[in-house]
């Protein structure tokens, strides 16, 4: 069975021994998924979104339970807060929209269903979310909430008024980055996930996230291809108005043409190692031990640490809903100090929880660490810090100037020198194997890329600049960072100040 380790370093870079590799521009993906001959129901656009602040929003307490009926106008609303499209470039091949999630290559290769159990304006059944329309495919015309719900061993007793499933294309990312295109999968799915949360979060309503289900169950209720697209998550909802739901008959095995929806080009590569390594992580399975702090197995020294402060109220230059609508991959840092506040907002941005009133973390953000290396950062002498989101804790491991060589790292991108500061997310994934299998890689990733969009959107909301960076030399970003042999850096996400346009 291959290992989270094993599937990361061969799919890693090496200076040294990088082979070319060419686009096959005429069967480039489609970044749409589509169901000839089914017309989606069209979800209304002109709602009225919430009125808040990012930093409210992360900061929010949830509402429980839904004490409101759950309607096609609320459905709408979420969806324009999570995977909406934002913006049009014109190109020779024809339009191209940016959605409101950051994705590796611009490939997005997540795809979003839902399960409606009492939606007022809306069939109970299953249905895929197309953002070209902004409207519901209906899929399955029969109750599925009580399957889904032993898929992902959820009790059917607070009966989900919707539940959301989050896939991924494999080829969409494969197209460009090849066997490496599965950490880019769960990435991507993770900013779409925290999209997803803080919605639900704004809109105040509480969820239940899942990683963890029955694969081949939920691939087979979705009526997916498992070997092109896969499931990776789960986010339910409860809701007045939603009774348990009672499957009258057996699921129905969906028509072979629903099944090709999957397939996204015409001449798909396949990249075994991929579709081997998801595999390995397949059945839902807990842990087989208590996982250990992260932090403290990466091979680095304890930092003193110290206390983040408090964001300065008032800060962010727009709310939440403009910030996630106006967010971009902005590159074109200047050397200019990030200030306090500004730093202080990325850091309990860092550090936000799903549901504020607990006080643990979930065993998914366990999986990771977090960190940054500061270069331009007012009150912080430059070096490698590391971050205890359960404490709010900020805590120096190493002196030094590490940007440059960093940038170096991250395949010559010059403009990341420029940037104020590199968050870093971590794990040691021998850890991760033992206590989780396969799947453990998973979640660090997801969480990864969740923490990431988190950065996007605060960055967008504070006037600054953002950019993650999932295409780096690996050995050599754990040789900088002083790692030990069993800990890599998953991800890298650059903010700072930008120019102006």
């Amino acid at each position: 069975m291959k290992t989270s380790i094993q599937y990361h370093d061969e799919t890693s870079y090496d200076r040294h021994r990088m082979s070319g590799h060419y686009l096959d521009w005429p069967n480039q993906p489609a970044v749409f998924k589509a169901y000839p001959g089914i017309d989606p129901v069209l979800l209304p656009k002109d709602v009225e979104l919430p009125d808040a602040s990012f930093w409210s929003v992360l900061s929010g307490q949830g509402g429980g339970v839904m004490n409101r009926e759950m309607d096609l106008e609320e459905l709408s609303r979420i969806f324009l807060l999570c995977y909406t499209l934002t913006a049009k470039a014109r190109h020779p091949e024809g339009d191209f929209y940016f959605r409101s999630a950051a994705s590796a290559g611009a490939l997005y290769p997540t795809e979003i269903y839902i399960a409606s159990n009492g939606v007022k304006g809306l069939k109970d059944g299953l249905y895929h979310f197309a953002p070209q329309h902004h409207g519901l495919v209906l899929l399955r015309e029969q109750p599925v909430t009580t399957p889904l719900s032993a898929i992902t061993g959820k009790p059917d007793t607070g009966a989900p008024v919707v539940s959301f499933i989050l896939t991924a294309i494999y080829f969409r990312s494969a197209w460009k980055y090849r066997a490496r295109a599965y950490r880019y999968n769960l990435l991507d799915t993770g900013h779409v996930i925290e999209n997803l949360a803080s919605a639900l979060k704004a809109l105040n309503v509480s969820f239940d996230l899942t990683y963890d289900f029955d694969d081949q169950g939920i691939n087979h209720l979705l009526g997916v291809d498992e070997t092109r697209e896969v499931a990776l998550a789960v986010v339910q909802v409860e809701g007045a108005g939603a009774a348990p739901a009672v499957l009258s008959e057996p699921l129905r095995p969906v028509s072979p043409q629903l099944v090709m929806a999957s397939r996204v080009s015409q001449k798909e590569v396949d990249y075994p190692v991929i579709r081997d390594f998801h595999e390995a992580g397949m059945g839902k399975s807990g842990p087989t031990a208590p996982l250990p702090e992260m932090t403290n197995h990466l091979g680095l020294g304890r930092p003193a640490w110290q206390k983040i402060g408090e964001p300065s109220a008032g800060i962010e230059v727009m709310g939440y809903p403009e910030a996630l609508l106006r967010r971009r991959s902005k590159r074109n840092f200047i050397k200019k100090r990030v200030t306090k506040p500004c730093m202080d907002a990325f850091l309990k941005a860092l550090c936000a929880k799903d549901h504020p009133g607990g006080t643990d973390r979930s065993s998914y953000e366990e999986c990771l660490s977090v960190g940054f290396l500061a270069a331009n950062v007012e009150g912080m002498d430059p070096g490698f810090y590391l971050v205890d989101p359960a404490k709010s804790f900020v805590g120096k491991v190493k002196p030094g100037a590490f940007t440059e060589t960093m940038t170096s790292i991250c395949l010559d991108q010059a403009w990341l020198a420029y940037a104020g500061v590199h968050f870093l997310f971590m794990a040691n994934l021998d850890i991760l194997d033992r206590v989780h299998g396969p799947r453990g890689y998973r979640y660090a990733m997801m969480v990864a890329g969740r923490l990431g969009q988190r950065l996007y959107v605060a960055a967008t909301a504070l006037g600054l600049g953002c950019c993650g960076i999932g295409a780096l030399y690996d050995g050599e970003a754990a040789e900088l960072l002083g790692l030990d042999d069993s800990s890599r850096l998953l991800y890298l996400v650059a903010a700072g100040t930008v120019k102006k346009a």
